[in-house]
Order: structure tokens, then C-alpha cells, then sequence
């Protein structure tokens, strides 16, 4: 393979059916790289004591992607090496156990991915504008992400 043929690309999706790990991983193998790392962010279920039954997300998906390849650039200025970057993330019902958000990066070494999955995730949870509901058995919750910058603008 020449290299012009393996140019780095960006995955974004946001979906309401069930994500697929072995489908987000697959897309960012290179034979130029020797790591693969991954983000699985999964529905728990239990928040504060409560009993939680499922989760579920909204998204403002236009901006929401536009916002994803905005991580995706810094990614790239912040570590030149990555080759391959996919974010998807799930809208709707995500039932217990199930993934909301599959983040996978791939670079030549480990700790350039490593650390790229981190900011990814980390940026995701502050800049993006997808909003996670719980419910739990007697009641259901809108939360708000600790690092979204304009939740803490306001306080």
C-alpha cells in the first residue's frame, strides 16, 4: 500500500442504533500505525443511589458534528502522528451495559492515541451539544456534564 493511498480520515456518526465496537475499531486500523485506542462509554445502572433504567440522548446534530470535527482538527495539530480518528455516539434509548459513545484513534505508538482518545472524549463532554436524560425507576433527570463550558458559564 502507498502511503497516499492510507490518508488520514475522520469518522464521525451519530446514530440511534446500537454501536458496534469491532465497526468503530475496523475503521481506524492503518498498516502505518501500530495502536489502536478506544473510548467505550457505556449506560450504568446506577447514578447517586438511584436505580437507573436506561438512558437517553438528544443531540443538535448538525452543530454536534460540525463541533466533532473541530476535536478532530485539534487532534491533529495537538498530535501530528494520528492517522485515523472515528467518534460515534448514540441518540435515543441506550438500555443498560450498551455503548452511548465509541471514540477510536490510531497513531504509529500508543501514546499519542492514548492521550488523543483522552482529549476526545474529554472535549466531546465540554464543547458538544448532545444532552443525556436519565431515568431512573421513579423519576428521570436532564444532566448536565460538569466540563460543558456553558453550564459552569452561568453560575
Amino acid at each position: 500500500m502507498e502511503e497516499n493511498e492510507d490518508v488520514p480520515k475522520d469518522f464521525i456518526k451519530l446514530k440511534s442504533e446500537k454501536l458496534s465496537v469491532d465497526e468503530v475499531s475496523e475503521l481506524v486500523v492503518s498498516p502505518y500505525c501500530g495502536a489502536v485506542s478506544l473510548f467505550i462509554g457505556t449506560t450504568r445502572n446506577n447514578f447517586e443511589g438511584k436505580k437507573v433504567i436506561h438512558l437517553e440522548y438528544e443531540a443538535y446534530t448538525s452543530m454536534a458534528e460540525t463541533e466533532i470535527k473541530k476535536i478532530c482538527r485539534d487532534v491533529r495539530q495537538k498530535w501530528p502522528s494520528v492517522k485515523h480518528i472515528a467518534v460515534h455516539h448514540r441518540l435515543g434509548v441506550v438500555p443498560i451495559t450498551e455503548a452511548s459513545v465509541i471514540i477510536a484513534v490510531s497513531s504509529p505508538h500508543r501514546a499519542e492515541s492514548l492521550e488523543a482518545v483522552m482529549y476526545c472524549i474529554n472535549t466531546l463532554k465540554a464543547s458538544v451539544p448532545i444532552w443525556k436524560k436519565e431515568i431512573y425507576e421513579d423519576e428521570c433527570s436532564w444532566k448536565e456534564n460538569k466540563e460543558c463550558f456553558w453550564a459552569n458559564s452561568e453560575k
